[in-house]
């Protein structure tokens, strides 16, 4: 399904745009500039040459971001949720598509929208508290053919809620993500990407937050051979509270890139980033971009941004870039740090020093490192897991330093 019209094409987050229109300026570097349209033939195959692009390795992408065929549907999807919460497959029509504001902003993502012939639609009903996490598993069994989705998670107003999307198996999968955090709203949602080794995932998350609404969104991965996950947001009005979490374990010839935007539209909102990764083995790769903006129409905002790095052996790779652009002086506060360091010998030989074993000290390390960033999360029901799973992802590099 194609939604292009014959409308100019626009640019910005918030901008509807449905045609070609102009070219998109490749060597704009603000994100205020970024090209925006539904019309996949607007956006030209990225060739790695361009900004956006330039750490991705482009080979390894099985042309999801060019004219590979997204007809696979070797995928299921599983539901655990609370009977109040409607969890359902609809068409590609379906209204609740597009509400959250966005228009894809590359390729990838207009193709998958142009794609997806159905939309898996996600309702937590207003005026509701739901305690239990709504959980949606997504299950590949086949990376040899490319396939797209569509996900719109909406909290009615005043709700609170939690939302878990799972991620595992053999996929080529690219997908748009729409959150729409309804006015008084409270929404965390949570996806995990524990893909099986030869995966490749390319996702586009868009969140819309309302009056006063609070959301905390957490990008988890682990596995996959390439995930590229954007993340974009911006605001319907003021008081929207936003905290944006990431964690990501990097292993031998993996490569994981996270992409945020955040822009601030409207007075008396906030915006909290940060974001944590460890990497291991050669070839490990991974690369975070955060953009915050904000606009001279967001007076007395608040917004910080933080991404934190370890290298836990030699031959892998994290590259970090924080970005601010600021259209006026009249904010509450903005700032964001970025720190890339190697695995502490001299804390590992402390804690060896007091009778703690090698293997012990470097997990209490890794632990310590990922603690406050799991608890920030606030799902118990994840907490033990994602420190398994970090722990697991330990355990390979020792293994292999034991064989050699």
């Amino acid at each position: 399904m194609s939604t292009a019209t014959d409308t100019p094409a626009q640019h910005g987050l918030g901008a509807h745009s449905h045609g070609a229109g102009t070219e998109p300026d490749s060597s704009a570097r603000s994100a205020l500039d970024r090209f925006a349209s539904f019309d996949v033939n607007a956006h030209p195959v990225p060739r790695g040459r361009e900004e956006v692009w330039r750490f991705t390795p482009m080979s390894r992408l099985r042309g999801l971001h060019d004219d590979a065929p997204l007809d696979g549907g070797d995928y299921s999807v599983a539901v655990d949720v609370d009977p109040r919460i409607s969890a359902q497959s609809v068409g590609a029509d379906d209204s609740r598509r597009g509400t959250s504001t966005y228009v894809p902003v590359d390729r990838p993502s207009a193709r998958a929208w142009a794609a997806a012939e159905k939309v898996f639609a996600v309702d937590i009903p207003r005026d509701t508290v739901i305690e239990q996490p709504a959980v949606i598993k997504l299950t590949g069994a086949s990376a040899e053919r490319g396939a797209a989705g569509h996900l719109v998670i909406t909290a009615g107003r005043h709700s609170k809620s939690v939302v878990v999307v799972e991620y595992e198996g053999s996929a080529a999968f690219v997908e748009n993500v729409e959150v729409v955090v309804e006015d008084g709203a409270e929404l965390t949602v949570v996806t995990l990407q524990d893909w099986a080794d030869d995966a490749v995932h390319l996702a586009h998350h868009h969140i819309h937050v309302g009056r006063d609404a609070k959301v905390k969104h957490a990008v988890i991965t682990f596995g996959g051979d390439l995930v590229r996950t954007g993340t974009t947001i911006n605001y319907a009005g003021p008081g929207g509270d936003a905290t944006l979490l990431g964690l990501y374990y990097v292993d031998s010839g993996q490569y994981v890139e996270n992409r945020l935007i955040v822009d601030h539209n409207t007075p008396n909102a906030t915006s909290d980033v940060e974001y944590k990764g460890a990497l291991q083995g050669k070839q490990a790769h991974s690369v975070w971009v955060g953009d915050v903006l904000i606009r001279k129409e967001a007076l007395g905002i608040n917004t910080y941004e933080l991404n934190r790095n370890l290298v836990l052996t030699d031959g892998a790779r994290a590259d970090s870039v924080p970005n601010l652009e600021i259209e006026t002086g009249e904010i509450e506060g903005a700032g964001h740090a970025s720190a890339t360091g190697r695995f502490d010998d001299e804390q590992l030989f402390y804690l060896q020093a007091r009778g703690i074993p090698a293997e012990l000290a470097r997990k209490l390390v890794v632990r310590g490192f990922f603690a406050s960033l799991i608890n920030r999360i606030g799902v118990p029901e994840l907490k033990d897991r994602l420190m398994t799973t970090v722990e697991r992802e330990l355990a390979v590099v020792e293994q292999k330093a034991t064989e050699s």
